[in-house]
């Protein structure tokens, strides 16, 4: 039951009508008992006059006022904050198919354990969502344009495959182009609706070399912000995974620190994850970030009901108590 966030605050005035009523009740009873005082004759007085009720016959009353003021806060409109599914928003999932995602650190490899992952965020999502998909290795690949039927999702998620290379970028710049794109086709009079781009990654940035190049990562970052689309950031992987290239052991630590400015220059978030397990956390939270929205709701409805009660309550008393209603 809130007793915050008031859509009709003015309905509080009511209180000064409960007040009077209430002194107007006290005023009777004096009143009452001054006659009564004045009656010359005590002793026939209690002969004839009906046994007093004490306390008890203040019950009716004490309840009626109960339920006015209930009924006066929830007139009041109280609010409460609430979490609803959003029914307008666009996300790019933009993953990372680039050779290192072959390192068997976790489980049963990057890539896989990214793909279980990644279905799972998909059908979990709220229907309200518009969900894209894009890969990257040497270049970025939209697979699914933002919509809100996931088989199509799921099934490009379930078909990802190995490239060389790691253009992050490239990854960026192709889901802010197409949010843009869908955003100019769906947007009406409500205008666009909010964006965002979870990208996850299991290394660093090798083409351009330089993160800040036109097409770089850090670049595109800020392009990002520019355009009000929060990158949220999933460095994926541990610091001793490694795959084989030719015959040559290489290594393919995870580039937190690039994934991290990422996040901050583009206002969004980072994620750590080096499990499987975790990065299936780590889904589940943005689906619940992204998925829903914090809104306030009318909350009402309690109050209703429970001044309506006490007016039950009252009138059920008045009749025991007193045999009329109040």
């Amino acid at each position: 039951m809130s007793l915050s966030g008031f859509a009709a605050p003015w309905w509080f005035l009511l209180v000064l009508v409960i007040a009077a009523l209430v002194a107007g009740y006290v005023l009777a009873l004096r009143s009452r008992r001054k006659r009564t005082m004045r009656f010359t004759n005590l002793e026939l007085l209690e002969r004839v006059a009906p046994k007093s009720q004490g306390r008890v016959r203040h019950v009716p009353a004490a309840l009626l006022v109960v339920s006015l003021l209930v009924l006066t806060v929830a007139l009041a409109g109280p609010t409460t904050e609430e979490k609803v599914p959003r029914n307008r928003a666009t996300v790019m999932l933009v993953v990372d198919v680039s050779l290192s995602m072959e390192a068997t650190d976790v489980q049963p490899t990057r890539l896989r354990a990214a793909q279980d992952a990644a279905r799972s965020f998909a059908q979990d999502l709220t229907p309200g969502v518009n969900l894209g998909l894009i890969s990257f290795a040497g270049t970025a690949t939209v697979l699914v344009a933002p919509t809100t039927e996931r088989d199509g999702v799921v099934h490009a998620i379930e078909n990802l495959k190995l490239a060389q290379s790691t253009a992050t970028g490239e990854g960026i710049f192709a889901a802010i182009q197409s949010i843009e794109s869908f955003s100019a086709v769906v947007g009406g009079a409500e205008g666009p609706p909010p964006a965002h781009i979870v990208l996850m990654t299991d290394g660093k940035q090798t083409v351009p070399q330089d993160e800040y190049a036109p097409r770089g990562a850090f670049t595109a970052a800020g392009v990002a912000k520019q355009k009000n689309i929060p990158v949220t950031t999933i460095s994926f992987g541990t610091s001793y995974g490694s795959v084989d290239i030719e015959g040559k052991r290489v290594p393919v630590e995870v580039d937190d620190t690039s994934m991290r400015e990422i996040a901050r220059l583009s206002g969004g978030d980072f994620y750590k994850a080096a499990t499987a397990e975790e990065l299936k956390k780590v889904y589940d939270d943005l689906g619940e970030q992204i998925g829903y929205e914090t809104k306030q709701v009318d909350a009402s409805r309690p109050w209703v009901a429970l001044g309506t009660i006490a007016l039950l309550a009252a009138a059920a008393s008045s009749l025991v108590i007193g045999q009329r209603l109040p």
